[in-house]
């Protein structure tokens, strides 16, 4: 099934600064300057410390008494700011749903020329997929969805209020980290304890959000990311052209046959030459020994075995190296290398390689199982090898350990 997405994005809202490399300042006055919540909340305060001068009873002398700013006053205007910045993000958001049209079948629903059966079929949109309500026409929705506009039965679609309440549930909320090097909490506060760190451009499950912070799901855990730091979005399937879906079927059966012809001629030679200095066994995850990778898709099954020699191997955040370090995208990239594919070394931009697969069912050794923030190689019986935690290193898992985002497979 195709998985191209459509994102609707909310912009972010200030919070304390967590990145790396970046600092912040406040300044002492007397007031608040001005309060930005379209890009966040900016407490100028203008006229510097002022002062008041009183006399003593017999007047012979002067004393000097600093004004100080009232912090908690300060606090609950920025909480005000942002909440009621939320409160119209929200809105926003909802009035967007509204003018959705949101797939309700078993497979897809054709979408047509004509506000019609005799129409000519112009596209698919998938079950809970969506698009844009363009006008109602005889029991018909007008939609425009990706690349394709046309008309979809109204029956197998719902819109307006039921399309806010479905969308949030068929919608996969998604923060997308907008610093390099963002610092996740184990609770919504600068004065709790690291859990982790994320990359630039990291895509993160969203858990729950408040005015300042956001919960995701993160490879060490469920913990907080300040909200000004990530960019929100909820993104639905698109539906696909006709001419979209043979260009993509087109293109799948070419990559296919070019990753097979790149693996055959590097298979020997890089496992060969890997084999005696990958390191075996791990204190953690599921014991290699005990795992057996078969299937009929040769090239697949190849990576999955080749990918397993390196079970307790060291975890190394922007590593690489599959004997000396490697993180979740960089390892997945090394292992794919080694049979003449080249991958980014990003576990957002894995979520674009190959093709999809429709469920954990489907999945077949070699194929990438992306997760929030995360990515990891599938080698058949519902497990994963995956460069996991500096804790861990590189393991097995089961791979129904956390909510999947995306299958994608590249032979």
């Amino acid at each position: 099934m195709l998985r191209r997405t459509v994102k609707i994005t909310a912009y972010a809202l200030s919070a304390v600064l967590l990145c790396t490399g970046m600092d912040i300042n406040v300044h002492a006055a007397t007031g608040i300057s001005s309060v930005l919540p379209s890009g966040g909340i900016n407490i100028a305060l203008d006229n510097g410390t002022g002062l008041e001068s009183l006399q003593d009873q017999k007047g012979d002398k002067t004393i000097q008494i600093e004004t100080v700013v009232d912090a908690e006053r300060v606090d609950e205007a920025k909480a005000a700011a942002a909440a009621e910045a939320l409160a119209r993000e929200k809105a926003q958001e909802e009035e967007m749903f509204k003018n959705l049209v949101i797939a309700q079948v078993n497979a897809y629903v054709n979408v047509r020329s004509l506000p019609s059966e005799s129409g000519e079929v112009v596209g698919k949109l998938y079950i809970n997929s969506a698009g844009t309500l363009l006008s109602k026409e005889n029991g018909w929705y007008q939609i425009r969805s990706g690349n394709v506009t046309g008309y979809v039965k109204g029956e197998f679609c719902v819109t307006g209020e039921e399309a806010i309440s479905l969308a949030r549930q068929v919608g996969t909320r998604i923060a997308s980290v907008n610093c390099d090097g963002l610092f996740v909490r184990k609770e919504p506060s600068t004065e709790s304890k690291r859990l982790g760190m994320v990359a630039y451009m990291d895509d993160l499950l969203v858990l729950e959000e408040t005015d300042s912070w956001v919960k995701v799901d993160t490879e060490e855990g469920d913990g907080w990311v300040s909200r000004e730091f990530v960019d929100l979005h909820t993104e639905f399937v698109e539906a696909e052209s006709k001419e979209e879906e043979e260009a993509r079927l087109a293109k799948e059966a070419a990559d296919r046959a070019a990753a097979r012809e790149a693996a055959r001629q590097a298979q020997a030679a890089q496992a060969a030459q890997n084999q005696a200095a990958a390191p075996q066994g791990s204190s953690h995850g599921i014991d290699p020994s005990s795992v057996t990778i078969s299937g009929d898709n040769e090239m697949g099954v190849a990576v999955a075995n080749y990918a397993v020699q390196f079970v307790g191997g060291p975890y190394k955040w922007g590593g690489t190296s599959l004997t000396h370090g490697a993180d979740c995208s960089g390892f997945v990239m090394s292992v794919y290398a080694a049979f003449g594919v080249s991958l980014p070394h990003s576990s957002s931009a894995d979520r674009k390689q190959g093709y999809a697969v429709d469920g954990l069912e489907n999945a077949l050794p070699g194929d990438l199982i992306c997760y929030s923030g995360h990515v990891a190689l599938y080698i058949g019986d519902g497990n994963i090898v995956h460069a996991s935690t500096s804790k861990t290193g590189i393991i097995i898992s089961k791979a129904d350990y956390k909510r999947i985002l995306a299958i994608r497979r590249i032979f």
